[in-house]
């Protein structure tokens, strides 16, 4: 028996394509990676300025380069790059010039907060839009199906940032029924905060962020059921006397599950740049209003951690995603 020419056993499909996929994934994290490092480079910000801040003119040129060296800011940009790498690799992300702590000890804390603030929204927005898109499909071309379009594509049309802040100006301003910021009154310890407190500090960031997802879920959940409720199985419900709703409910749901479960995992990415806006409108000290403070204080190694954490958890939500939608369609694991 020849065994040298013996064809090597091939790997199963299923566990392939997650080869595939975590390849890709891994990929992807080494380019955000590099493309923040060099963003972050070439923002016209003095690292050693923007971490002293109004003590800067009372610092002489000594201190400034000790305060270059201790932070490596003293060094060529790619062997910035490639320490911060190493780094990574063993586990390590650094330390944030800003909160003075270990960049995976402010993600941690800032990413907990942020998803208590993305979860009820993403689970909000992907109800709502596969209700919606349900009763629209189940009456294609009636007057539901043309109002809950009509209602999606404003939806999906609004600017994140403007609907934030004519929520805020409504319910937190002009009515008073919400409070206006923050995840808690301020003033408070944590152990004093009630869950009403929480909870009414959630509401409007939550509804802000929540339609995010509506419109698309919407409208691509009732293409499929639009889709199921002229299929054969349909008509010959019909044909048994079934009414509209329970073919609806009982059938094109079930066809429209899997597909509607895809698009909300793949939404990710969006949702975490909608909670960015979220959190600076309403001051809710999340991951997003770090971003933003590491970006604009030059807080190198705190902005590549935190594109790092936003580029695993939208990698993981596209990874679920292109699951979900090879159990729909097999024939999808072949062109991944």
């Amino acid at each position: 028996m020849n065994v040298a020419g013996a064809a090597r056993p091939a790997l199963p499909p299923l566990l392939a394509f997650l080869l595939r996929r975590l390849l890709r994934l891994a990929l992807l994290l080494l380019s955000v990676a590099a493309l923040a490092f060099a963003l972050a480079r070439a923002a016209p910000v003095d690292p050693v300025e923007a971490f002293l801040g109004p003590a800067a003119a009372t610092v002489g040129p000594a201190q400034r380069a000790a305060i270059a060296a201790h932070w490596g800011f003293d060094q060529p940009a790619p062997a910035q790059f490639l320490r911060w790498l190493g780094q990574a690799l063993r586990g390590d992300l650094g330390e944030s010039s800003i909160y003075a702590a270990p960049v995976a000890q402010v993600i941690g804390e800032r990413f907990a907060a942020s998803l208590t603030l993305m979860l009820p929204a993403w689970l909000l927005g992907g109800a709502l839009g596969f209700g919606l898109g349900l009763a629209a499909g189940a009456r294609e071309g009636g007057w539901p199906d043309r109002a809950i379009r009509l209602y999606a594509y404003l939806l999906a049309a609004l600017p994140g940032f403007w609907l934030a802040m004519l929520l805020l100006i409504v319910f937190a301003v002009w009515l008073g029924w919400a409070p206006a910021c923050c995840a808690a009154p301020p003033g408070l310890l944590p152990e004093q905060v009630s869950l009403g407190q929480r909870l009414a500090h959630l509401t409007l960031p939550v509804a802000a962020l929540s339609v995010l997802g509506v419109g698309p879920m919407a409208l691509h959940t009732r293409a499929k059921v639009a889709e199921a409720m002229r299929a054969d199985f349909a008509l010959y419900a019909f044909a048994q006397g079934a009414r509209r709703a329970e073919v609806a409910l009982r059938h094109a749901a079930r066809h429209a599950a899997l597909p509607a479960l895809a698009i909300l995992f793949a939404g990710m990415g969006e949702l975490f740049g909608g909670s960015v806006v979220a959190e600076q409108v309403f001051a809710w000290p999340g991951l997003g209003r770090a971003a933003i403070e590491a970006g604009l204080r030059a807080d190198v190694p705190l902005l590549l951690g935190i594109a790092l954490a936003t580029a695993l958890l939208v990698g993981c939500g596209n990874l679920v995603a292109d699951l979900l939608a090879e159990a729909v369609d097999p024939r999808q694991r072949g062109q991944a």
